[in-house]
């Protein structure tokens, strides 16, 4: 049998795309704009799995629009800088931008054979100095918009990248890319005001019903509007007064304590004579800033001796503590401790012997006690004076009004997100466009002295950031004096460069950073693909970053992606010998059912649950090898049709095994057709058959189903769809023209659908059908609405009362018609055999009996 040569064939269909730049955006005026974007790669040196997936369904995406008469941008680029380039530098004693422009050549043959229809006259790298002279100047435009500045601050430092993380990047108190638990110091940093754009940034979530809910509420959380009170209260022998910020002021006559952060200022004014709160103060700081470590760790205090008074009970006190779980980074750096409706609050107060005080009950148990668990659920307010008998929104409102009349606290609006710490102290990144002069302090680069490009001769091998002890590099005149100073040292987060590098691909060889007309056309990016990891790092910086730009007269818009599509992982079993070591799939056999070992060994393999692909547990599958093995196509149509796109995918070879037999299947349909194909352009017949009207119709219906399937983005629905039809056509069985004009529209449909999920072997197949001009360039196929109708049905049919199978008929169809249909069939032929028909009953579109 014919076997597809998919070696040939792919490197042979990409050259002509190539050639004739099939996918080089066309700026077509009169075509509607498409513009689709994966989240670009960080140049490892090597693509996986889940880069193969989310590419191709990137490209499945652009490829449909296109052929639907979009005019699509489909860019590619790299997000370039960052500290693994340096560590592996450091590793190899190989200079970062050598290591990264050999990854990025690497990365980009690997992805070129997979065929994906990227305009790579557009590709990027973020390390480029004719990219981030753009961002230098961006920086400088948010300062002078007052949203930018430079403070002393208590921040997350990994010991091991030995450079500050944004509370973004600690994952349950960890680095997100070391793994390791991370410290706390204090630095100076720059910073970017966020937090002037909270409320809109929430507003704005509204808007994005094109985005997954689960991405919207993790941004929604992340940005945590609270309504609450600031409450000050008056310390025995102190002039001055706590600021407590509270979302639970109706809780006030359930306080037990009060705690301020270790860096608070006046923790810091106690612990000058005190070396006891100095060394808690230092045990504290070594804990990170993120609330994740703070939640986990240990909750300890330090009874600092002095006491706050109760706003309501004339000579209560409550002891004021200095607390490790307190973030001076949070409200005011200071609360209330209400342990019966706090669980934190409670194990504290239950350490150190504290009061618990339940003052708010479920609805109708006026006797709750808390004892071990704290109640934070709604209900009616006890044991609390004036607030008695008030639900838990009544007694808020009721509370802040006496605070504002007493002049003791203000109801206020707070929010969880904090502004975004930009500096890193390591080389690989864009140096801060800022120059520290004694005379006339910070200073901005001017514009004409942009780009500040990064010195090559550095030294990484040693402790701390390069930059700063560069022995030339950071030296430099003032530009506004001309006196002797020092260049800023710290480079940006790689974050601020992939906040805004959607906008650069509309016009990247523009000498500005954009083209005004040409993000105009393209923005906002209509459908982005990218992992869910990103939901309140990247996502939510280009949020907020798009808002900077207009706001600096850049652009126009202020949501950068309007559709957002979160692929799941690609996942695959573990396997382990008897140490525990990891071992690669193809190191392991099945011997029989469950029982594995190992193939060079014999040695007993356990099998572990399928996970997320990882080097670390050696659960991957090399993209390459596959590639290299089956083909793009096969790759891309197995990742395509295996589970739903924002699903995990869990890889097999026998799934990979089937999508290639299915390939193979389409190929020998069209070299070896069971049926001859009709000549090009031979009308549709007019007297077409029962059978061949249902299959007419069978193949609109699934052009509408596909194409609806496309839109929804029910991408493996869609798949299933086209394999069924190639089910129907392969089954077509005559000779007649009316059966060959049937199998070339099936067959053709069949190419057409499958183009944006498989287009190599679709252009080929597509010549083989005598075609003369290119797939890629044909428009998507219509259905025919008069077809789409639902006159077609399933009628059962019985031979002697016992159902044999079934037809599919025109609804209201002649007798004789369904007659000749019903006996047609196998297994109806077989079980009458050579007896006669005594009579066939009929009941219109219910059923077919025949007796025999």
């Amino acid at each position: 049998m014919t076997r597809y040569n998919f070696k040939e064939t792919e490197s042979h269909w990409q050259q002509i795309w190539a050639d004739q730049k099939c996918f080089e955006t066309t700026e077509d005026t009169d075509k509607t704009k498409y513009y689709v974007l994966e989240m670009f790669p960080y140049p490892s040196g090597r693509i996986h799995m889940g880069h193969v997936r989310n590419y191709a369904l990137g490209d499945l995406v652009a490829r449909y629009k296109k052929a639907r008469g979009f005019d699509v941008l489909h860019p590619m680029g790299w997000d370039a800088f960052g500290l693994p380039a340096e560590n592996a530098a450091i590793a190899n004693n190989v200079h970062p931008a050598d290591w990264t422009r050999e990854n990025i050549a690497a990365m980009r043959g690997q992805l070129k054979p997979m065929g994906l229809s990227y305009d790579w006259s557009r590709e990027l790298a973020t390390c480029d100095p004719d990219y981030y002279r753009h961002e230098q100047k961006m920086f400088l435009d948010f300062l002078q918009q007052g949203l930018v500045y430079r403070k002393q601050s208590w921040v997350n430092w990994d010991p091991v990248e030995n450079t500050v993380l944004a509370n973004e990047q600690v994952i349950d108190g960890c680095g997100w890319r070391s793994g390791v638990p991370v410290e706390k110091r204090q630095l100076f940093q720059w910073f970017l005001k966020i937090t002037d754009y909270a409320e809109e940034l929430l507003q704005g979530l509204s808007t994005l019903d094109r985005w997954p809910d689960r991405v919207r509420l993790m941004q929604e959380k992340w940005i945590g509007r609270s309504e609450g009170a600031h409450i000050y209260f008056d310390i025995v022998g102190h002039d001055q007064r706590l600021e407590v910020y509270t979302t639970r002021p109706d809780t006030i006559f359930g306080a037990s304590f009060c705690a301020i952060a270790a860096n608070h200022p006046l923790a810091l004014q106690l612990a000058e004579n005190n070396k006891d709160i100095q060394a808690f103060s230092e045990e504290c700081n070594r804990l990170g800033t993120s609330e994740a470590m703070i939640e986990t760790a240990e909750k300890m205090g330090f009874d600092t001796g002095l006491v706050c008074k109760h706003p309501f009970v004339e000579g209560k006190t409550w002891p004021l503590y200095i607390a490790n779980f307190v973030l001076m980074e949070y409200g005011s750096g200071a609360i209330f401790g209400c342990p019966a409706h706090d669980q934190r609050d409670l194990d504290f107060a239950r350490k150190y012997g504290l009061d618990v005080e339940t003052v708010l009950a479920p609805k109708g148990d006026p006797d709750f006690t808390v004892i071990d668990e704290a109640y934070t659920g709604d209900g009616i307010l006890i044991n609390s004076d004036f607030l008695n008998g008030l639900n838990k929104q009544q007694a808020i409102s009721e509370v802040i009004t006496r605070f504002e009349k007493l002049n003791m606290g203000k109801g206020a609006v707070n929010y969880r997100l904090r502004d975004w710490g930009v500096s890193r102290q390591r080389y690989w990144g864009c140096p801060i466009p800022i120059v520290h002069c004694e005379n006339c302090g910070i200073v901005p680069v001017p514009e004409d002295q942009l780009p500040v490009e990064l010195p090559k001769d550095v030294i990484l091998n040693e402790p701390g950031n390069p930059l700063a002890r560069h022995p030339t590099w950071k030296h430099v005149a003032c530009p506004t004096c001309g006196k002797d100073a020092t260049r800023e040292t710290d480079t940006f987060d790689t974050f601020f460069e992939s906040s805004w590098y959607f906008a650069r691909f509309c016009s990247p060889h523009s000498e500005q950073p954009f083209s005004k007309q040409a993000v105009n056309k393209w923005l906002p990016v209509d459908q982005y693909i990218g992992g869910i990891e990103h939901a309140v790092l990247h996502l939510l910086y280009s949020r907020f970053f798009t808002r900077a730009l207009k706001d600096c007269g850049y652009l126009d818009i202020k949501e950068p992606f309007q559709g957002l599509l979160t692929q799941g992982m690609v996942c695959h079993a573990t396997y382990q010998d008897s140490d525990g070591n990891w071992l690669l799939p193809d190191d392991v056999v099945e011997k029989t059912h469950g029982q594995f070992e190992h193939i060079e060994t014999g040695a007993a393999v356990t099998r572990g649950r399928s996970e997320k692909m990882s080097k670390s547990k050696k659960n991957v599958v090399d993209p390459d090898g596959i590639i290299d093995t089956y083909g793009a196509d096969t790759a891309r149509l197995f990742m395509l049709s295996d589970s739903p796109p924002d699903r995990d995918l869990d890889w097999s070879d026998a799934g990979i095994e089937g999508a290639w037999k299915y390939l193979n299947r389409l190929w020998r349909m069209v070299m070896e057709p069971k049926t001859p194909f009709a000549n090009i352009g031979m009308p549709e017949p007019k007297n077409l058959s029962e059978k061949l009207m249902v299959v007419q119709r069978n193949i609109h219906r699934t052009i509408a189903y596909v194409s609806d399937d496309l839109d929804r983005f029910h991408f493996n629905k869609a798949v299933a769809r086209i394999r069924e039809l190639t089910n129907e056509i392969q089954s077509l069985d005559g000779v007649d023209s009316n059966t060959s004009w049937a199998a070339r529209f099936g067959m053709e449909t069949i190419i057409r659908l499958i183009n944006p999920m498989t287009p190599h072997i679709a252009e080929a197949l597509w010549r083989e059908m005598g075609h003369d001009h290119m797939l890629v360039d044909t428009p998507w196929p219509e259905a025919d609405p008069a077809l789409l109708v639902d006159n077609v049905i399933e009628v059962a049919v019985q031979v002697n009362g016992k159902r044999r199978g079934s037809v599919q008929l025109t609804r209201g169809c002649a007798k004789d018609v369904a007659e000749r249909e019903a006996v047609a069939l196998k297994n109806v032929a077989q079980a009458i055999g050579d007896k006669p028909i005594r009579k066939i009953i009929v009941v219109p579109d219910r059923i077919i009996n025949v007796v025999i």
